[in-house]
């Protein structure tokens, strides 16, 4: 009996402990514990995670997964569902949530490109008291919040962001602090005040400047990025080359021993292609010497093919450059050139002849595919051409292993390491006009366009290198035929300065926004919003034949006076060598640009070429384009490898971008006084 009581006793003391357990175990059940939310560190989850820990977390720990989510609806582009919940944190918030508020609000006002908005509220923030992944994430902002324009506060964000990233990220900000140097200005680099202590600053700004001293040698490059690694070797990029530098350092020559020609020989095209030609032999040769296109120098061409000298005693009458007016300029020896940044660029000399093979296939006899075959077969090293851009076109689309030099661009460039593309065309002059206007400090320009493709194309070109630049909304303008234009100006009705914004894809309108280092859709644009110019115009860029200019210009002075302090400038469509006094009176003002040739930087070359061309100058164009076209041709590995390798040609000071499209900065004239002198 004793012994059964005592179980029983037993018993019934341990009955209410398990009783206990096994409450609590439901009561866990029933509201499982939210783990812990770290707003300091990454936040790599999905937003549909994050969410779900708010609405299971107690009021203590809620704004934590908030903000995280916020961060990961930025990250997959839910851009008003991350706004929305930004605006319901609560008021009372500790001061790590608010820094990273705040650090949020910036990246979330970056993907809704908002940039001022962005750069106001980094500038609250207490960089000490961030984590190191909030301190990355906080210079990216400011990367991207300056949109890729280049500044000492940006390349101090790089230089510091750069210790806090992985190795993937870290040769990305290596290639982004790069692209900011070379971005800079030599006014920009004059102008630099930096602390005793930024090391690394001052090795990158040594890079650049021996990157800048022999960059058109690379032999002497790579000797010199040697030596710098020896002297910096805590520099990021002495244990990482930028991207750019590295394929210096790998550079190889291509070979010009043997050259495809690839031009149309027959049909309409053949003149064109005559004249290319004409150009390509006569550099090849040794027959064309080049001085400085930027400093153009009195030049004359004959009045007849026929007339050995010219006989008028106008010095402008025949396409000369007179520099009346103008300080006399100096011809710069090779080794001195530079671009308008004070940046050296490499001088033409070519050789006096070359040993190479130039073979000539005819793109109007067979398709491109089997030219180029055959063109391999043949032992081409390198292919110069196609001309026409449908053949241009099929490049793209087909492949072959020899380097090509394009004579012409699609409309859609895609960037082939093995091919570039050299064109004259008008939308690469249209973008040198909008710098050139734009370093005139002028900010509100109209664009007078002939009505059609043609116009519309110069317009768009010159609107999205506006914007680049900074610039706002450009307006354009479309005129008919010159019966019309007469019509007009008989009936006293003059060109006033207005006209339809043109409508382009902005820089600050990408497609895509970086943040924290990923890349995320934009947004899209307001479909119904539309830009304004503000301000009155002050320039206008007119696109013109000389006939169409001699009445647009008197228009323009009938509708605001010939003193309304407007700046006028035209492209190389509106400049026909030979014009006479009273046209060059009647422009008086006015600027334009051509290429070099043409503006006076060889004038025995030019008389010969006008000469041999009876004066047609569009086809001297095109011959100074088959000259400059051998010597791209000779420095092809250059453009196609080496970043900031320019060259002065006779077409104008040749530069590749990214995607190997050559670019031509042209030397600007003016009418002044009844004579034309160069713009300094």
């Amino acid at each position: 009996m004793l012994s059964s009581l005592i179980v029983r006793t037993k018993s019934g003391r341990i009955i209410p402990v398990v009783l206990a357990a096994m409450l609590m175990a439901a009561c866990s059940g029933q509201a499982p514990q939210t783990p812990a939310a770290n707003i300091q560190a990454e936040a790599s989850a999905s937003s549909e995670y994050y969410l779900q820990q708010m609405q299971q977390s107690s009021d203590d720990n809620k704004a934590d997964w908030q903000l995280l989510a916020i961060r990961s609806l930025i990250r997959e582009g839910k851009l008003p569902q991350a706004a929305e919940l930004l605006g319901k944190l609560p008021q009372e918030l500790t001061d790590v949530q608010r820094q990273e508020q705040l650090l949020v609000s910036a990246e979330l006002s970056i993907a809704q490109k908002n940039m001022p908005n962005a750069s106001a509220i980094l500038a609250k923030l207490n960089v000490d008291s961030l984590s190191n992944s909030q301190k990355a994430r906080y210079y990216q902002a400011v990367i991207d919040a300056s949109q890729g324009k280049a500044s000492l506060p940006v390349i101090r964000a790089y230089i510091a962001q750069e210790p806090l990233l992985n190795d993937k990220q870290r040769l990305q900000n290596i290639n982004g602090t790069w692209a900011a140097l070379t971005q800079l200005t030599q006014a920009d680099l004059n102008s630099l005040v930096i602390n005793a202590d930024e090391n690394i600053l001052q090795g990158w700004l040594d890079l650049l400047r021996l990157y800048q001293d022999n960059k058109q040698d690379p032999s002497l490059l790579k000797a010199a990025i040697k030596d710098w690694q020896t002297r910096y070797p805590n520099n990021p990029a002495s244990k990482v080359l930028p991207t750019a530098l590295d394929n210096v350092l790998n550079f190889k020559q291509a070979s010009t021993s043997s050259v495809a020609l690839l031009l149309p020989l027959n049909g309409q095209a053949q003149v064109f292609a005559n004249a290319i030609q004409a150009g390509f032999n006569a550099a090849k040769n040794g027959v064309i010497t080049q001085s400085a296109p930027s400093q153009p120098q009195p030049a004359a061409a004959p009045d007849d093919a026929n007339a050995a000298q010219p006989t008028s005693t106008d010095p402008n009458a025949n396409g000369a450059v007179s520099t009346s007016g103008a300080a006399p300029v100096a011809e710069a020896t090779p080794a001195a050139q530079t671009d308008a940044d004070g940046m050296p660029v490499a001088p033409i000399v070519p050789p006096s002849a070359s040993n190479a093979q130039i073979k000539v296939y005819d793109t109007s006899s067979q398709p491109l595919p089997a030219l180029l075959a055959q063109a391999k077969q043949d032992g081409a090293t390198l292919v110069v051409g196609p001309l026409l851009k449908e053949n241009v076109d099929q490049l793209s689309a087909g492949s072959t292993p020899l380097n090509v030099l394009a004579l012409n661009q699609p409309e859609q460039v895609q960037n082939n390491p093995n091919i570039c593309y050299f064109a004259l065309s008008p939308e690469n002059e249209a973008r040198d006009a909008a710098k050139h206007i734009w370093e005139q400090g002028k900010r509100t320009p109209l664009i007078l366009t002939p009505r059609g493709s043609l116009g519309d194309r110069v317009a768009k070109a010159f609107a999205q290198e506006w914007q680049q630049l900074g610039g706002s909304t450009v307006l354009q303008q479309g005129f008919g035929s010159t019966g019309e234009l007469r019509q007009s100006i008989n009936g006293g009705t003059g060109i006033r300065m207005t006209g339809q914004p043109v409508m382009v894809a902005s820089a600050s309108q990408p497609q895509s926004v970086t943040i924290a280092g990923l890349t995320i859709p934009a947004p899209p644009a307001d479909a119904g919003a539309v830009s304004t110019s503000s301000g009155k115009v002050d320039a206008v860029y007119i696109i013109a034949t000389p006939a169409e200019l001699t009445l647009i210009k008197p228009m323009i002075d009938l509708a605001n006076g010939s003193h309304s302090g407007l700046g006028l400038y035209a492209s190389s469509r509106s400049y026909q060598a030979g014009s006479g006094p009273d046209f060059r009176l009647e422009m008086d003002g006015l600027q334009f640009s051509d290429i070099p040739l043409l503006a006076g930087s060889n004038p025995a070359l030019l008389q010969q070429a006008a000469s041999q061309f009876k004066n047609d100058y569009s086809l001297v164009r095109l011959y100074a384009m088959g000259a400059d076209a051998w010597v791209l041709a000779n420095h092809f590995s250059q453009m196609r490898q080496i970043g900031g390798f320019q060259l002065n040609g006779s077409t104008g000071v040749l530069s590749a971008d990214s995607n190997c499209v050559i670019n031509r900065k042209l030397p600007w004239l003016q009418y002044r006084a009844g004579s034309i002198v160069p713009m300094q």
